[in-house]
């Protein structure tokens, strides 16, 4: 994997406090995994970064290398990789996700 697409990644997680690699976009996903994410975040208010890894294969497999986790999509805060779907809907149901955000100084602002 090339240094390249890792110096961007690190880049990415660095300058974003909350950056999602997904499948499409935040407005139209294209995967009901990276679709329920982008879900959860925007029901917590939380600003993020998407960033669609079917547009770059290189990334898409330069993410999996990156976290050594194989699947998309990939949810990172405050530079830590936090998880994939499965992972990030059981801390947001448990109040996980909302409390390891308020420890990294993430707003939230749950929909109304």
């Amino acid at each position: 994997m090339s240094n390249v697409v890792f110096e961007r990644i690190q880049q990415e997680v660095t300058e974003n406090p909350v950056v999602l690699y997904m499948k499409g976009t935040p407005m139209f996903p294209q995967c009901g995994f990276s679709a329920r994410v982008v879900q959860i975040l925007m029901h917590m208010g939380v600003k993020f970064k998407g960033v669609n890894v079917l547009e770059d294969p290189s990334l898409r497999e330069g993410i999996k290398q990156y976290s050594n986790w194989p699947t998309i999509p990939q949810l990172y805060v405050g530079g830590e990789f936090v998880g994939g779907c499965d992972i990030v809907s059981e801390m947001f149901q448990a109040g996980e996700l909302q409390q390891h955000l308020a420890d990294k100084g993430i707003a939230t602002q749950p929909a109304a």
